[in-house]
């Protein structure tokens, strides 16, 4: 049993060590592109029913680090603020399945072809299901559907109703202006702070499932699924679907997989399906854009996953592949450009920033919540900072208004205003897939 236990250990430090630095690399992109590239820029883009919005939607979603959990309440932001079905749903379809962060740690774990590959299928597959929902899913009138009929929905300025505000001096930009902080320093927290924060559970949940699989199968165990082809690749769809893991913390469970004798077409199965649906997610797409774009949504990544898991067998060297896989893993040495003292300090500062970010999320928006006055009501289903900040622009959309805090850790919402609609504010709760508990 001890020597269980420290093989165990043993092999999740090693796992550690070989993603941290790359981890941290990609964390550091997606700050910048938090904050030279605002989500604010983006829903211009997705408004038309064409291959066009479909393309853009893939291309904006690919290098956004945003899972599952985030990516929804933000598609749904754009469908409901005019975005068309066919560019949200490429949009839901690609982002999640990668992002700058997952890139970055795929190639450490994975090697350069995996790390490859994640983009290229999810910007296949994300603009395939524009295009199939485009034609099989006419978009109607957004406000005919919308329980918004009555005022639009600013899902992109960090303030009030676009009617009531036309310069940049007015209130409707103090959320914007109230933030003077440095670039680097805004793109830190939200690398350091709000992302890591976000994807912490799922990357420790990856690892340790992903030492405990190394550790407890032989290293042959799924050898025998070799071979099989279409078999051995439905067997992993159906394991990946119904569950949850974010992009990032699908990579160490399929690096150990293609060890333990997965096929590399089987493990680009789960990377693809296992991020990119849940049955949560599946439930809330259904209620919001409708049957049909749900049925195309699932279809396309299901489709896709079998169809490029499959083409990955057939013309990809599986042998060429695991090579790549083993000569990171295998021999202990890891990337050959990094050295080890790399790896510790940057395998250092990930925890730390993991515990760190932890303590200062939480403590700093209790002070938050406990220095303004207002009205608290509870929602349920915000789990990221994502899901927070969709939250705050869209029911600071709402006149009367004033400030919006969000916390999905208690599940409450602060609202301050000299006039606060409760009414308003369940619609607009409930149209984002949360659910207004008062």
């Amino acid at each position: 049993m001890l020597e269980f236990i420290e093989n165990y250990f043993a092999e999740l430090w090693f796992l550690l060590l070989e993603m941290a630095p790359w981890l941290l690399l990609g964390l550091i992109f997606a700050g910048l592109l938090k904050v030279y590239f605002p989500q604010k820029h983006i829903d211009k883009y997705l408004g038309k029913s064409d291959f066009k919005s479909s393309l853009n939607a893939s291309l904006l979603g690919i290098p956004m680090p945003l899972c599952s959990c985030g990516v929804i309440p933000t598609g749904i932001s754009f469908y409901k603020n005019g975005a068309s079905k066919g560019a949200t749903n490429s949009f839901l379809i690609s982002t999640p399945q990668t992002g700058v962060d997952s890139i970055f740690a795929t190639y450490s774990m994975l090697g350069w072809p995996f790390a490859l590959l994640r983009p290229i299928v999810a910007f296949f597959t994300g603009v395939l299901g524009g295009v199939l929902t485009n034609l099989f899913d006419k978009d109607k009138i957004a406000e005919q559907n919308s329980p918004y009929s009555n005022f639009k929905i600013d899902t992109v300025a960090l303030g009030k109703n676009e009617e009531n505000c036309n310069d940049d001096s007015c209130d409707c930009h103090e959320s914007e202006i109230a933030d003077n902080r440095h670039s680097i320093v805004k793109a830190a927290d939200y690398a350091f702070i709000e992302l890591l924060q976000d994807i912490a559970k799922w990357l420790i949940l990856g690892f340790l499932v992903a030492a405990l699989i190394s550790v407890v199968l032989p290293n042959d165990f799924f050898s025998s699924f070799r071979g099989l082809g279409l078999l051995e690749i439905l067997v992993i769809l159906a394991a990946s679907v119904p569950i949850y893991i974010c992009a990032t913390g699908s990579i160490p469970i399929a690096a150990v997989l293609l060890l333990k004798g997965v096929s590399p077409g089987a493990a680009l199965v789960f990377l693809m399906a296992g991020p990119a649906t849940n049955v949560a997610t599946m439930t809330v797409l259904g209620k919001t854009m409708g049957r049909k774009s749900l049925i195309i949504y699932l279809a396309t990544i299901t489709g896709g996953a079998i169809a490029f898991g499959m083409l990955t067998n057939l013309l990809i060297p599986g042998d060429w592949i695991l090579s790549k896989v083993m000569h990171i893993h295998g021999n202990g040495e890891g990337h050959e450009m990094l050295p080890k003292w790399v790896q510790f300090v940057s395998a250092v500062i990930l925890i730390v920033s993991i515990s760190g970010g932890f303590f200062y999320s939480k403590f700093n928006k209790k002070n938050k919540m406990a220095k303004v006055e207002g009205i608290t009501v509870k929602v349920s289903g915000m789990t990221c900072s994502h899901c927070e900040a969709t939250v705050k622009r869209n029911l600071e959309s709402i006149n009367g208004i004033t400030n919006i805090i969000a916390d999905n850790n208690t599940g409450t919402v602060k609202i301050t205003g000299p006039k606060i609609n409760l009414s308003k504010v369940k619609e607009i709760v409930n149209g984002l897939g949360y659910k207004y508990d008062g």
